[in-house]
């Protein structure tokens, strides 16, 4: 074979955009780039040319709104296109209706091998590059992810060459020699504005972000909370990214220092992704970075690769949620290809690596706050099945379904539910046989979770959880008072107590945080940990007062557990307006006389024969959260 001079063969290879087009023929497959790399000088061209062609197949990942093939779905041109969207959605927003029978379903680890195969032959692919390089080599810049292989397996390659296309590294080049022909053409890149957070982004974010370690690898899906997220995660230290797409916060992160990506386990000190979306500045940010290869689809979203990072944390949002843990997505209405977001290819990935975790993020309710995104059953199909639903967050709180039983995780799906719903989903849940009849909903039917009253503490070298109980926890807090000593038993209920049934302990679980709160102190991992200190109070009506009582597993007493459980319960009591805390105690118990001893107020004690009581009133002076002296995290 003559060898070929790059120089000469891209001058030879140059046409206009209407030139290179009209070597293809009617009853072809055309694949077209996706997301913000979609080449639109050519795709305008193509929609302008429309009357030449009949039965013209293209194929694509489902894309932006603006985009004139996204408009041509909505138009009556089905004699000459039809489009074939490459979605993981559900599509049943209204607006993916036209869209909804040439939606392919299918995992984006598996799209590349349908293309290389031959399962789905391609005539011609269209893609946007950047300008060669001194050796002949173009970027495929922000859109790698099934590109590079439609390139590879189409019989024509039709380059568009934007010299505003970012030259990024990785395995994201295609040569000169290998195309058939280069349209130049410069235009900016469809960008994609800062999404408008959700009211309850900051909250989740918060949530989300006490859920990832440090040295953790993170994927971050579209969706509407990924700035509040991303600020939520300032403090972290040593983070690594191995995602589908990069946004704009990733940015900001790695300017703090917060990614590094030295503890990734693969790929270490890059961040790894198929796509950037976002604005100019990202698009500036990704160009020749040394710190981020672009790879395609079949690496980054395989879940084998996913499964070597460590600590590989996937955050990805869902549009619905049911009672048993399965979850829908769908596109945004201005940002289709958050539908194609390798939510399962991420989720099995995560699970087979060395602690990770999957987090589906869920907005309680819709935007209008008419509907809950939390139900019974789902309106559309199932993208993550109970099977492989991990942790969920809402703006209520954060649960883990993983191990659960069907009861265990209905109660959960309808703590994170806005209280407004929560009394319907409750019943029809014991309709559907999820919930024991004789499961009650009582207090927590209107509480709202104060994940403010979390805080993690280090015990020689055991982390230990202090958090407000929740209705998931009855079974921990059963086995907290089985384990219980002879001797902290009857400190606890003044007599030698044997049976711990959940109606008689509803009241610690089933609460609503205002008149009733529960603190527990838990070891272990999230959703599966031990209780190890439990500490209450419940409002009595006369003089707005509130009875605490604790108890503390034998191994952990000393420690000053309780005592952060005390100062936590007086914070929240106060914070409640509750005028003040009321303790019953045996004469002989000093341990619970010193512990009272550590509040800021003035205590005053009575006896009786055989019982001591302690009242405190909480004054205006506000106590500090946390207490004792062991060391944070």
């Amino acid at each position: 074979m003559q060898a070929r001079y790059w120089p000469d063969e891209y001058v030879r290879k140059k046409r206009t955009a209407k030139e290179a087009l009209s070597v293809l023929k009617s009853g072809r497959r055309i694949f077209i780039g996706s997301s913000c790399g979609e080449p639109q000088h050519l795709v305008n061209t193509l929609v302008e040319e429309a009357d030449r062609f009949s039965d013209l197949e293209i194929v694509r990942l489902m894309g932006l709104e603006r985009s004139p093939i996204t408009r041509l779905v909505n138009q009556d041109r089905l004699n000459s296109f039809h489009v074939r969207n490459i979605y993981q959605g559900a599509g049943d927003a209204r607006h993916l209706a036209p869209s909804r029978p040439f939606i392919t379903p299918i995992n984006m680890s598996a799209v590349p091998d349908l293309f290389r195969k031959n399962q789905l032959p391609l005539h011609a692919a269209l893609i946007q590059t950047s300008p060669p390089d001194d050796f002949g080599w173009m970027s495929l810049g922000i859109s790698v992810d099934v590109g590079m292989a439609a390139a590879t397996s189409a019989d024509i390659v039709i380059v568009q060459v934007n010299a505003r296309m970012p030259r990024v590294l990785g395995h994201s080049f295609i040569h000169v020699n290998d195309v058939d022909f280069v349209v130049e053409c410069d235009e900016p890149l469809y960008t994609i504005p800062e999404l408008p957070e959700l009211e309850s982004a900051h909250k989740i974010g918060r949530l989300v972000a006490n859920l990832i370690e440090d040295g953790s690898t993170f994927q971050l899906g579209l969706g509407a909370t990924p700035k509040a997220i991303l600020l939520a995660l300032s403090e972290k230290n040593d983070l690594g990214v191995h995602t589908q797409f990069v946004i704009d916060g990733i940015m900001d992160l790695v300017s703090r220092g917060v990614i590094t990506n030295r503890r990734k386990g693969l790929n270490e000190g890059k961040i790894v992704a198929s796509n950037a979306v976002g604005t100019e500045n990202l698009y500036e940010f990704v160009h020749d970075n040394p710190s981020i290869e672009f790879f395609p689809a079949d690496y980054v979203s395989n879940p084998g690769v996913i499964a070597r990072h460590n600590k590989m944390v996937v955050v990805n949002m869902v549009k619905e949620m049911d009672l048993v843990g399965q979850a829908s997505v769908d596109a945004l209405p201005h940002n289709y290809f958050a539908g194609v977001s390798s939510i399962p290819d991420f989720v099995h990935g995560a699970a087979m690596a060395p602690g990770g975790r999957s987090i589906l993020l869920i907005p309680s309710t819709s935007v209008d706050r008419k509907t809950s995104r939390i139900v019974p059953r789902l309106s559309g199909n199932v993208v993550v099945s109970m099977n492989d639903a991990g942790f969920v967050v809402s703006e209520f709180g954060a649960v883990n379904l993983f191990g659960k039983n069907l009861q265990e995780r209905a109660t959960a799906m309808i703590s994170l539910a806005h209280p407004d719903f929560r009394e319907a989903l409750f019943e029809q849940a014991r309709d559907m046989g999820l919930l024991a009849p004789g499961r009650k909903l009582s207090e927590s039917l209107r509480g709202v979770y104060p994940a403010g009253l979390e805080e993690t503490r280090t015990y020689d070298g055991q982390t230990v959880k202090f958090r407000p109980a929740k209705p998931v926890d009855d079974r921990r807090i059963q086995e907290h008072f089985y384990n219980l000593d002879k001797k902290d038993v009857i400190a606890r209920f003044f007599q030698n107590k044997t049976c711990f049934f959940r109606d008689d302990l509803e009241g610690m679980y089933e609460i609503d945080y205002i008149k009733n709160l529960t603190i527990l102190a838990v070891t272990g991992d999230f959703g599966f940990g031990e209780v190890v200190g439990i500490g209450a109070y419940m409002l009595e009506s006369p003089g707005n007062m509130a009875e605490v009582a604790f108890s503390v597993s034998r191994p952990w007493q000393g420690k000053g557990i309780a005592t952060v459980i005390l100062h936590k319960l007086a914070y929240a009591a106060m914070g409640n307006g509750i005028a003040g805390l009321v303790a019953y105690t045996e004469p002989a118990n000093t341990a619970m006389k010193k512990l009272f001893a550590t509040l800021p107020y003035a205590i005053k004690t009575s006896r009786d024969t055989d019982m001591v009581t302690m009242t405190c009133y909480l004054n205006d002076e506000q106590p500090a959260p946390d207490a004792g002296p062991a060391q944070r995290d």
